[in-house]
């Protein structure tokens, strides 16, 4: 009986949490964003954007890894800038780009991502703009890690094994 209660208890609150789950996906108040913005929207441009979004996303997965605090990401942001802009100039060899890359407290438009509305305003970011940043730009939350999960993926990595916390828990009550 008590399983019972203690089952129909844990599914009532996780009922609640998920018809408030899209209230909830907001960014941290001590978030650190990246962004990169391309110069212009054709073809050949957003595809350098997204060679250069990969490259540094690569680069900032093994930098920040292992950071615990948003002090410590951005000064590990901070000391490596050198680091960023020698992969940023390899991602750009043979084109014309001109480019800039700036950390600081940087203008975000609004996005609409999943149903959920992120406002525009300023925040602390590395924002990377490549030639005229006349295109379409794409950004995610580095700190806490938030879009640096797609950089720690490999490609031998094709499935991925989804399991609900309700399923697990009844297994664990063996019910």
């Amino acid at each position: 009986m008590n399983k019972n209660i203690l089952i129909i208890v844990v599914l009532f609150i996780m009922m609640n949490l998920l018809t408030n789950s899209v209230d909830n996906l907001i960014i941290p108040s001590d978030a650190i964003r990246f962004r990169v913005i391309a110069n212009s929207n054709s073809t050949e441009d957003q595809a350098l954007k997204i060679k250069v979004r990969d490259n540094l996303q690569q680069e900032m997965f093994n930098l920040l890894k292992d950071s615990r605090s948003k002090e410590e990401a951005s000064t590990l942001i901070q000391t490596s800038l050198p680091v960023f802009e020698d992969s940023l100039k390899n991602s750009l060899k043979g084109t014309y780009e001109t480019y800039k890359i700036n950390y600081g407290i940087n203008y975000f438009p609004k996005k609409v991502y999943k149903g959920v509305e992120y406002p525009e305003g300023e925040y602390e970011s590395l924002v990377v703009t490549l030639g005229d940043g006349l295109g379409d730009n794409w950004w995610c939350v580095l700190f806490p890690p938030l879009c640096l999960l797609e950089a720690e993926e490999t490609e031998e990595t094709t499935e991925v094994e989804y399991k609900f916390f309700i399923q697990e828990l009844l297994e664990n009550f063996n019910v």
